[in-house]
């Protein structure tokens, strides 16, 4: 009897560090994978002449940057695409601006239903009277590299899914430790992870901005919400719906990190309170579709889903580490500090390596000895997804 409660407690005992485990050993290869990847991106076919396409931004209160992005997205336009701007309960000159550059402006006053997936909801029913065959969806804030629109609708069309654009951020003037580690964890989510998946051949997250898909994906699940993170829901939703969204490495898409200490940490705070809600939300309803469907590509987001922020998943790892080796030296049990163990390696593997392919331009190696400090010092935003969780959308203050 002793000897079954000892085993059965070094088995719960060591649950955790399992988990750990296998979603650092996921990262790990998806880093694996990325790595030399960037150098190989294929050629973009041209466009079909008879596909008919749109482009639909969102903006709420966006005067005085609009008209920057739009200059992106017009030179990539062919005669008969349509740009249209959903001016989503504007108090400034959003409209006004947006239209001198030559876009259909579309007007949405709601006090009650404010997000951007509202805002896109009532952009779909626009378009809906004259349907395109592609829409591709592009952020009021950033910038749509020349080539990236040709290779969104290109890919979405030949695949019959939604694809995402690679999306960075790029660093404010003067920056500092903060926005280095900020851009490299948002180039590790954003590029490196999802060529990984792309190579394995599996999908990924839908990560913001430069998102394209065909008309069918676009109106098979409801767009209408106010989620904090409402692109990746939107994505989980997708997939769910046969539809999982593919990583386009030929579409480049970027915006600026804010330079403001409140806007980056409001920023922060929602991009990982959300992936926290949906992990909660759709892990179980990914795994049991999976199951259900046979689908691997479920599986594959499920784990996707289940790899923490990367600041949470390195001080779980190492919190869960220490943990593990007081319980094996009081004599417990030493499964779970070899499990914890294995899963610290693969996480210092899979950052090592993205730091080598993609973050040296971001984070130089006096800068990553400094790291840990930076990293407990987000610890307050983790702790507030228990006794203050952001749950409503907020709009980041822009600079300037």
């Amino acid at each position: 009897m002793n000897l079954s409660l000892t085993g059965l407690l070094a088995i719960a005992l060591a649950i955790v560090p399992l988990l750990l485990l296998v979603t650092s050993a996921w990262l790990a290869l998806e880093c694996l994978f990325a790595l030399g990847a960037q150098s190989t991106v294929p050629a973009t076919p041209p466009l079909p002449a008879d596909l008919s396409l749109a482009v639909l931004v969102p903006a709420h209160n966006e005067a005085g940057g609009i008209g920057p992005t739009l200059a992106t997205i017009a030179p990539q336009l062919r005669p008969g695409d349509r740009l249209v701007v959903v001016a989503d309960n504007c108090t400034d000159a959003t409209a006004a601006e947006a239209r001198e550059t030559g876009a259909t402006v579309i007007e949405r006053q709601d006090s009650t239903q404010r997000g951007k997936g509202y805002a896109l909801d009532f952009g779909l029913r626009h378009l809906a009277a004259e349907a395109p065959d592609v829409v591709v969806f592009v952020d009021a804030d950033c910038t749509l590299h020349p080539g990236a629109l040709a290779s969104l609708a290109s890919q979405a069309q030949r695949t019959n899914r939604p694809v995402q654009a690679v999306y960075l951020m790029e660093k404010p003037p003067n920056p500092g430790l903060k926005d280095g580690v900020s851009a490299f964890a948002f180039k590790v989510k954003n590029w490196v992870r999802p060529l990984g998946l792309y190579r394995l051949g599996q999908p990924c997250l839908l990560t913001g901005t430069g998102i394209a898909m065909p008309w069918a994906a676009a109106t098979s699940v409801s767009i209408a919400s106010g989620h904090i993170v409402e692109d990746m829901k939107l994505g989980l939703d997708l997939a769910l719906a046969g539809y999982a969204p593919q990583f386009c490495q030929a579409a480049w898409v970027t915006s600026r990190l804010p330079s403001g200490d409140q806007a980056a940490t409001t920023q922060r705070t929602r991009w990982e309170h959300g992936h926290l809600q949906m992990f909660t939300e759709y892990v179980p309803k990914l795994l049991g579709q999976a199951v259900r469907q046979g689908r691997l590509d479920l599986l594959a987001l499920a784990l996707e889903l289940s790899v923490l922020p990367i600041t949470l998943q390195v001080v779980a790892v190492v919190a869960i580490a220490l943990l593990s080796l007081v319980i094996a030296l009081a004599g417990l049990s030493w499964l779970p500090a070899y499990l914890a163990l294995g899963a610290l390696a693969c996480l210092v593997v899979g950052i090592g390596l993205a730091w080598v392919g993609y973050g040296r331009a971001d984070l130089s190696l006096r800068d990553i000895l400094a790291v840990p400090a930076y990293m407990l010092s987000k610890f307050s935003i983790f702790s507030k997804f228990l006794t203050k969780r952001e749950e409503a959308w907020i709009r980041t203050e822009r600079d300037g």
